[in-house]
């Protein structure tokens, strides 16, 4: 049998605790209260949405890629969070801010807080860093950036569909675990729609440095773009066939932006 200790490198879930008599030995009840604490941060703490817009203009200066910011239905964090329905669509000012930006893009990337603040804080503009350019690389065509404030996954549907986008890639943190409260999510929608369900969208889950790094999420995101713009598709009729070798051929590792 595998010792504990060897166990233990392979995976970050609780196992191999220990007791202490009938319970947890003080250092693993700590450690589990701490994780517990992140974990309700992550959800209870709005992001840093001043930050975030000024790293989306950096990223989409050279590219001349505005970004605009957008409020669901969700008046507070409270009501947010009971209310998940309110955070799947626009606030009337945001939906006719929109109409002026309309376009023909074949994407529009939208940001979206969900669950967790830390998510969009820590991994958001890091992860586009790597995947702006690939995108640019493959040339599509892509809509200004969007930071939809209280916005549940859905959100990004109503925006695609104001843009006029062929397809929305969602970006929003995800419900934090006890050992990854920094989880980044993406969501990927094609022709979207208000009013679209879930079997509609292809979800990349555990984007983050402890989990699928930037760069294997960057091109299992392309890959499913790209599928998903060339056959019409999204959601449960696209399924994950890439390669190993996807974009290798490429040289996507020295893809910068001019």
């Amino acid at each position: 049998m595998i010792p504990w200790e060897e166990w233990k490198t392979l995976t970050s879930a609780r196992i191999g605790l220990g007791r202490s008599g009938g319970s947890l030995p003080t250092k693993e009840l700590l450690k589990f209260r701490l994780d517990h604490a992140r974990a309700r941060d992550a959800v209870l703490v709005e992001p840093d949405f001043r930050n975030l817009q000024n790293g989306l203009e950096n990223l989409g200066k050279d590219l001349h890629l505005e970004t605009i910011s957008v409020e669901s239905l969700a008046r507070t964090r409270e009501e947010y969070l009971l209310r998940p329905d309110l955070g799947r669509r626009l606030a009337e000012p945001s939906r006719a801010k929109l109409q002026s930006y309309k376009g023909e893009y074949d994407l529009a990337i939208v940001a979206a807080d969900g669950l967790s603040a830390k998510a969009l804080d820590s991994n958001l503009i890091p992860f586009l860093a790597v995947l702006l350019p690939i995108l640019v690389y493959k040339k599509f065509r892509i809509g200004p950036f969007l930071l939809a404030k209280l916005g549940r996954v859905a959100i990004g549907d109503e925006i695609g569909e104001c843009l006029q986008a062929k397809a929305t890639v969602l970006l929003i943190g995800e419900r934090p675990g006890l050992s990854s409260a920094d989880s980044l999510g993406m969501y990927l929608t094609f022709d979207p729609k208000t009013g679209k369900t879930d079997e509609s969208r292809n979800c990349i889950s555990n984007i983050r440095p402890d989990g699928l790094d930037f760069r294997r999420a960057a091109e299992k995101t392309v890959y499913l773009l790209s599928e998903s713009l060339r056959r019409g598709i999204s959601g449960v009729d696209l399924k994950d066939e890439m390669k190993p070798d996807f974009l290798e051929n490429q040289n996507s590792s020295k893809i910068e932006i001019d």
